[in-house]
């Protein structure tokens, strides 16, 4: 076999599932026969992310977490059926195996893909990744386009309108991370009250209809490990569906943290976003105007919404470690990352109101 994924772990005791049960499944519904050797992918904050290793082949199985009411976000045959369907016209969606419906095999629905071999640019680059900052352009340049690709799916053409409310979606968003803060607030944060206020009297209509990913980040993307300026996946399709497209591209630049961030924000970078060469997050959203022709003239918007959608996701995985529903000691301060969140979001309304 070869050398496990850097972030492969031994699976955490709350997290075990039957691995037998798991395998004559997939011997049945996918003729692979064996048990597999598992670990534990470390990132994942939301689904619980597994690889499956056999001697030929390695494979994913994606569940949601113990306990966990199958929300958009924890719906295992929503992200199958999404990446089933995109596939065809998208080619950076991992290839499925199958999905698994039967409760009486690991506790929930699940699904199997195929691991997509590659590098992953997490917090710090590999050691070993030597780009220069013109090569570390064309790459983040690549990724953006990706995301222009993602945007230009016809929802209509591939099935994918299944998914979509209609018109609306804008105020919906707003509207459903202010609920789903409530729920799960602590009473160590922020109300967020005048965020979620100005939100809602600034909120735009739809621009556009399109489909989105939803977490559209750096370390979602799979790179081809003899050529990492060339994307070969798109990975953590939880959360797409159809909707706004600068909604989606808002999320996506929370997490991007530029070399001229504050140092608390730099601290919470997940991604190399602030390497020499990376495009800031304004030419970003220039480059990406300029692709899709679509206008960012209220930026500023969009902006504050994806900081607060972010403290939110934070806020749901602190909820669940502060209830003791997880004992993950990664969850233990997000509370102090919402916070920031929320300071960052008033400076921002305040810097867009005193231009106005």
């Amino acid at each position: 076999m070869t050398a496990l994924p850097d972030n492969a772990r031994e699976v955490r005791e709350e997290d075990g599932f039957d691995v037998a049960a798991v395998a004559s499944w997939l011997s049945e519904h996918a003729g692979i026969g064996g048990v597999p050797e598992v670990h534990q992918f470390a990132g994942g904050a939301s689904n619980l992310t597994y690889l499956l290793r056999y001697p030929d082949r390695d494979l994913v199985l994606r569940r949601p977490p113990v306990g966990a009411k199958p929300s958009s976000g924890h719906d295992m045959v929503r992200e199958y059926r999404i990446q089933s369907l995109l596939a065809p016209v998208y080619p950076y969606v991992p290839t499925m195996i199958g999905l698994c419906t039967d409760h009486s095999v690991l506790g929930s629905d699940f699904y199997v893909m195929e691991r997509v071999r590659g590098t992953i640019l997490r917090t710090n680059p590999p050691a070993d990744l030597a780009l220069t900052p013109e090569e570390t352009r064309r790459l983040c340049l690549r990724v953006v386009d990706l995301l222009v690709e993602l945007h230009s799916v016809d929802p209509a053409a591939t099935g994918l309108d299944e998914f979509s409310r209609g018109t609306g979606y804008v105020a919906r968003q707003v509207a459903g991370w202010s609920s789903r803060y409530e729920k799960a607030r602590t009473d160590n944060v922020p109300d967020f009250d005048r965020v979620r206020v100005w939100l809602e009297e600034a909120q735009p209509a739809d621009v556009a209809q399109t489909v989105i990913h939803g977490d559209f980040r750096l370390d979602n993307v799979v790179l081809d490990e003899n050529d990492p300026c060339a994307p070969l996946a798109v990975l953590d399709w939880e959360l797409a569906t159809v909707g706004d497209p600068l909604m989606d591209l808002g999320s996506s630049l929370a997490y991007w943290v530029q070399a001229d961030d504050d140092p608390l924000l730099l601290a919470t970078k997940r991604q190399p976003s602030d390497l020499p060469g990376m495009l800031t997050r304004q030419e970003i959203v220039d480059y990406y105007s300029e692709k899709t022709g679509l206008p960012v003239n209220n930026w500023g918007f969009y902006e504050v919404f994806g900081l607060f959608r972010l403290a939110v996701i934070a806020q749901q995985i602190y909820f669940r470690y502060y209830h003791g529903q997880t004992t993950n000691p990664a969850f233990k301060d997000f509370w102090v990352i919402v916070g920031y969140l929320d300071t960052r979001c008033n400076a921002l309304i305040d810097r867009i109101e005193s231009e106005v």
